[in-house]
């Protein structure tokens, strides 16, 4: 079968987006493939599109239930013959789920790592023909990952256990050199072909914000996405209560997740959310790579993650259908004071020697100060974190809070030489806090018990708002004029660039952003017939309740606009629909058709 045929057949697309058939003709070439590709960039196509092209079983390792599922749902509304493997499985169930691949019923399976090496799936997969094994979120694989899963390191162990190795693909949507290197060896990569795709989401509306209440804010935000699916990150599980029920109480649909929770209530809010009973969830982290969710209008988090990388696989949760979506983070100093203290707090990983502890650290305070950058910067949003992850920026996007608000610029040349001049003052053994403490006049315990209620810096700036100073001291480092140390206790530095500064006669100035300049008010993507498409999102509604699955997996909002578009009303037009395939055209055509139909006649 050709592979264009494949992917209008079966998933309804007429043509590859960017990466993919490349992928796919190394794939079906035999040899290994690397993909890093963002999250929402099609990666599953990748790998499934020569799956059922090849003969035998295709494997895929997944580090979650929650994602087996999801992809299993999906692929089965699409006709294609598929299962997964983990714990979630009863005994009766997970033998015939196993007897039925023994028999060739299924051409995808989804399994758990941890699940790879037991003596039973062993024998099972040196008896069928495995023709390919991908490895899905391969970062996992790495302990400089984000989200590093020991059972990931079975994987070359299985691999090396079977009579024939099969082709062995590797994706993931972050990694950086030190996780790459790490991939190809661990997973014993042979020669793999390297893919990587644009990190950029065009679709996605990145911001940063910083309320003076952040309640407040999130009333104000949800008010205007009302009925839209919103994700909203905290930092705590105390944070997720407070939030969840605030937006409880002003009538909004809210749920939450976090590690507290008991496993059946986290798996039941979970559901609720991907099955549109709830359209928000208020969680933590813990709550992330497993959702597959694809009309997730928005992703606001409500403190600053650690990293770009959790970050950017966070808020691209947001628009994976490829509609319209907004990612905005709010910002406040002490998010920064927070995650270093849970960095220096950090000693969970056993496994890690007391060396390599202190270069997980290390890195982990380069990842905040990165992350601190971006949350401050006045440069475009999107062409900072494609740089960031080691791509061309293109100029300003006019898509984000910082191209698209309105500024005042402000001379801060006395702040910044004060600043300067207390460091050195200070003999460069200082942090920001104390810099701040000293430079505005407080008599605080540290001032006092140091002495620098003497030095000549003490009160230079006690008409200066302590957060002002904060900026500039975040805007001095940014454009390295002193450096922030690595470590438990960062000290500020001098460079070259802050010397030279002050012998010359020249003056800082510093864009901020006006108030209530933000963003313009969310839009929904618009459709050729509003009417149309909401009877069309009603009818949708009905066949997921019924079917039991989740609204998007019968047709994204996307493949609705389009219908409202072409306003098919025979088998021939609805199959040129987007996201049409064949096994979706016999299961649903019928009904969305008669709604289109009345919809012409009435």
């Amino acid at each position: 079968m050709d592979k264009l045929k494949v992917l209008k057949d079966v998933f309804g697309y007429s043509s590859f987006r960017d990466g993919q058939e490349e992928i796919i003709d190394s794939i079906l070439e035999g040899r290994d493939v690397f993909g890093i590709m963002p999250t929402g960039g099609g990666k599953s196509i990748c790998f499934q599109v020569p799956a059922l092209m090849l003969e035998g079983i295709t494997l895929v390792v997944s580090p979650l239930i929650s994602l087996m599922k999801d992809q299993v749902a999906t692929l089965v509304q699409s006709g294609v013959r598929a299962a997964y493997l983990n714990s979630s499985l009863t005994f009766r169930q997970y033998n015939k789920a196993l007897e039925n691949a023994y028999n060739g019923v299924y051409k995808i399976i989804y399994v758990a790592p941890e699940r790879l090496c037991t003596p039973e799936f062993l024998k099972f997969a040196n008896t069928v023909n495995i023709s390919m094994v991908t490895v899905d979120e391969a970062h996992c694989v790495s302990q400089w990952g984000q989200d590093f899963r020991p059972g990931y390191l079975k994987i070359s162990q299985f691999l090396n256990s079977l009579d024939r190795r099969p082709r062995v693909n590797a994706f993931t949507a972050t990694a950086t050199d030190r996780v790459k290197k790490d991939i190809i060896k661990l997973l014993e990569l042979n020669k793999p072909y390297m893919v990587k795709t644009d990190f950029d989401r065009p679709n996605l509306y990145f911001a940063v914000e910083t309320p003076k209440s952040r309640k407040k804010a999130v009333l104000g935000f949800v008010a205007e996405h009302e009925d839209s699916c919103g994700v909203i990150y905290c930092l705590s599980r105390k944070n997720v209560e407070e939030i969840c029920e605030l937006l409880c109480v002003n009538g909004f649909n809210a749920t939450r997740y976090h590690a507290g929770l008991e496993p059946e209530e986290r798996k039941q809010n979970q559901e609720d959310f991907i099955y549109d009973r709830k359209n928000i969830i208020v969680a933590t982290n813990a709550f992330g790579m497993g959702i597959d969710k694809g009309d997730v209008r928005y992703v606001l988090h409500y403190n600053m993650p650690a990293s770009m990388e959790a970050y950017y696989q966070e808020a691209g949760r947001a628009g994976r259908d490829g509609d319209k979506s907004e990612c905005v983070l709010f910002y406040s100093p002490q998010d920064v004071r927070v995650q270093q203290f849970l960095i220096d707090q950090d000693n969970e990983n056993e496994e890690l020697t007391e060396e390599e502890q202190k270069i997980v650290k290390e890195r982990q305070r380069e990842k905040l100060k990165e992350m601190t950058f971006y949350a401050t910067t006045d440069d475009c949003l999107r062409a900072y974190m494609l740089r960031y992850f080691g791509e061309k920026a293109k100029g300003k996007c006019d898509n984000c809070s910082n191209c698209k608000g309105e500024y005042d610029t402000y001379d801060v040349t006395r702040i910044a030489r004060s600043v300067i001049r207390c460091i050195d003052d200070l003999d460069e053994r200082y942090g920001a806090t104390a810099i701040c403490e000293v430079l505005t006049g407080l008599e605080t315990d540290r001032v006092i018990r140091n002495g620098l209620d003497d030095e000549i810096s003490f009160g230079l700036l006690y008409d200066v708002e302590i957060s002002e100073i904060r900026n500039v001291i975040n805007y001095l480092v940014r454009e390295e004029y002193i450096t922030q140390t690595d470590g438990k206790y960062p000290i500020l530095t001098l460079n070259h660039k802050a010397r030279e500064f002050m012998k010359k006669d020249v003056n800082v100035n510093v864009k901020v952003r006006k108030k209530n300049t933000v963003k313009p008010k969310f839009v929904r993507e618009k459709t050729a017939d509003s009417n149309l498409f909401e009877l069309l999102r009603q009818c949708r509604m009905k066949i997921a309740q019924q079917k039991r699955v989740p609204a998007f997996m019968i047709f994204t909002d996307a493949s609705l606009r389009d219908m409202t578009v072409k306003q098919p009303t025979t088998e021939r037009e609805f199959l040129t629909v987007s996201g049409v395939g064949s096994a979706k055209m016999k299961a649903y055509g019928k009904e969305f058709m008669n709604v289109i139909k009345q919809y012409k006649n009435r």
